[in-house]
């Protein structure tokens, strides 16, 4: 039962990303997105899975794996459509 609020307020920052995902493969560009927001987002949400594994934190453990491949799709797309006109360039 206490879990809930766990398992609730990772859903809803998880999804937040989906949108996000959706654009970049709709317009096939990532210019706006930062890859050094992304890499530095990648590592936090890591570092959580790993905390969570330690401590046996199911909802941390679900939402973050989750999470982390969401950001890494996004830091994959930003590779990818990096540039201005959805070229390879991949600015911070």
């Amino acid at each position: 039962m206490q879990e809930i609020p766990g398992f609730i307020a990772g859903a809803l920052t998880t999804v937040a990303f989906i949108p996000q995902i959706w654009r970049l493969f709709k317009l096939k560009s990532a210019h706006e997105i930062s890859i050094l927001f992304t890499l530095l987002l990648a590592c936090g949400v890591f570092c959580w899975l790993v905390y969570g594994i330690l401590f046996g934190l199911i909802p941390v453990i679900l939402w973050n794996a989750v999470t982390l491949c969401l950001a890494l799709t996004i830091l994959y797309l930003k590779v990818k459509y990096g540039g201005e006109k959805g070229g390879t360039s991949a600015s911070f």
